[in-house]
């Protein structure tokens, strides 16, 4: 009897499984021939930037209008396509361009981020630059709150200056001030002098702060705040106009 249980509770099971994976079948079959429904944007914005619209996505995916979605039949849509024409974009960091089972088409869309601003004397110049050292270009659209950075002589800084050995320490340095948020805030504008020297200006006082060039880049850092809990709570933000952190175990003010 109790062989029997197991056989039948056996069969009842093996039965379940080859009828859900008919059922899954079916609806994949169902899903795959269905013409496509609505066009699902989703765009994320876990930094709270809005250099793209789900307009503009739409806008790319239907090449302005001229190829429609809505109704087209599975055999018409080239999914990979898609997400390539999105990752085009400047600030598309990534793309997944699929399709639901009730037929809708999802694009989702990670946004590129800019950390720094190129900035030039004619502002129609300045360009973006995102983590790993590419331009991006300025957006109608949104303004990002980024630090400026800029040549103190010769010209400007362009993108290619962060893709060599020497650049990418500049580009550290930015990264670290943008993935701080203290530093974030506080550090107004930089400036690459000549001799290849940072030195930056501050939301708060009116100190200049001469880095030296970008190594050491967390202990300069951490040196200027022993400088920010020390010295102006006790002598006052206007004590000192030059702050310099750039030799090993020194903090020279003047």
């Amino acid at each position: 009897m109790e062989l029997k249980r197991k056989v039948n509770n056996l069969i009842f099971a093996t039965g379940c499984l080859v009828l859900l994976s008919g059922l899954a079948v079916f609806a994949g079959v169902r899903q795959a021939s269905r013409p496509v429904g609505s066009v699902i944007v989703n765009i994320s914005n876990e930094f709270n930037n809005f250099f793209i619209s789900e307009r503009e996505v739409t806008q790319l995916l239907t090449r302005n209008g001229n190829q429609r979605l809505e109704g087209a039949r599975p055999e018409d849509l080239n999914l990979k396509s898609l997400e390539a024409r999105l990752k085009a974009h400047s600030f598309v960091k990534d793309a997944q361009v699929y399709r639901d089972l009730a037929g809708n088409l999802h694009a989702d869309v990670r946004q590129n981020r800019p950390i720094a601003r190129l900035t030039h004397a004619d502002t129609r110049l300045d360009s973006y630059l995102d983590a790993d050292g590419h331009k991006l270009p300025l957006s109608p659209l949104f303004t990002a709150r980024v630090v400026p950075i800029s040549r103190l002589g010769g010209a400007p800084l362009k993108a290619g200056f962060f893709q060599d050995s020497t650049g990418q320490r500049y580009l550290e340095m930015l990264r670290y001030i943008d993935e701080h948020p203290f530093w974030r805030a506080q550090v107004a504008e930089v400036f690459v002098g000549p001799n290849g020297k940072v030195s930056f200006t501050q939301q708060v006082g009116d100190q200049r702060i001469e880095f030296g060039l970008p190594e050491n880049i967390s202990e300069k850092f951490a040196k200027l705040m022993v400088f920010y809990r020390q010295i102006p709570p006790a002598l006052g933000w206007d004590t000192y106009h030059r702050v310099n952190v750039e030799f090993k175990d020194q903090i020279i003010c003047e």
